[in-house]
């Protein structure tokens, strides 16, 4: 069962719905690619709020992921762990031919002691990463690099997956989850497959503690304050809002996407 629902013993956990995460392991597998990470709290570097509603959380160190699978390697699934940065899980690998460890984020029907690969010569296997000239048209990937030499930035969140629908000369045509239809170059990896975890979406955190545990701190609504506080605050009774933000100014919520760039053909 991927979904967990508790017996109501407490009234917080009469509404909480977690994830069955029995398959993950606990405790990281590699501990040389763990770092410290401290929480800004919505703060920018002169330490003002620039972020509201952030802030406390329960600590966390950063898993680092290998978002750069250009070169060619054939490694083993060693472990597959819950990331507490990222809804979607993540897998370690032990590469074979650099004999070292690294992490990956981990695709639907990936089990311990599975092969993966990265590079031209790869296998049109889940898990793998190749340029997307070498993936057929059709194919369901994610965790795709924008341009060869950057990360991979497209397709990162739990469940989620793009579409490789067409390939011209110089570019690959693909379709996020959102809708959205982009360009990219042929020379670009992804990795083949649908991201795990994809009932988070479903989960319900229970009590409002649990929301403070991942460092998110309460959002008041404007006419639920006293005028002092907030445009939106007094009056008589219910009421609505009048559009504009805690400091007074206009709050146009149907702004339009003023993106200019060129390899987006569909915005979502």
């Amino acid at each position: 069962m991927t979904l967990t629902f508790l017996k109501p013993t407490t009234p917080s956990q009469r509404h909480l719905i977690k994830l069955n995460r029995k398959h993950l392991r606990k405790k990281p597998f590699i501990k040389t690619k763990l770092s410290g990470l401290k929480s800004l709290s919505g703060r920018n570097h002169s330490g003002k709020i620039t972020v509201r509603h952030k802030g406390n959380g329960h600590k966390k160190k950063y898993r680092e992921i290998n978002f750069y699978r250009t070169n060619k390697s054939t490694g083993i699934v060693t472990s597959l762990e819950y990331d507490p940065n990222r809804n979607s899980n993540i897998a370690s690998i032990y590469d074979f031919t650099k004999k070292n460890f690294f992490y990956i984020l981990a695709p639907n029907k990936l089990n311990i002691g599975n092969i993966v690969e990265s590079g031209i010569e790869a296998e049109l296997n889940t898990g793998n990463s190749l340029p997307l000239f070498k993936i057929p048209e059709g194919s369901f990937i994610h965790n795709i690099a924008p341009k060869l030499s950057k990360k991979a930035q497209l397709t990162r969140s739990a469940g989620t997956f793009s579409v490789l629908k067409e390939k011209t000369a110089d570019y690959a045509r693909i379709k996020l989850s959102s809708g959205e239809e982009r360009l990219v170059s042929l020379q670009s990896y992804a990795t083949l497959g649908i991201l795990a975890n994809g009932f988070h979406f479903l989960t319900r955190l229970g009590k409002a503690g649990q929301s403070r545990w991942l460092g998110r701190r309460p959002t008041v609504r404007g006419v639920a304050m006293n005028p002092v506080d907030h445009p939106h605050g007094g009056g008589e009774g219910k009421k609505s809002g009048k559009n504009f933000s805690p400091w007074g100014k206009p709050n146009k919520r149907a702004v339009k996407n003023k993106s200019k760039n060129k390899l987006i053909i569909k915005k979502k």
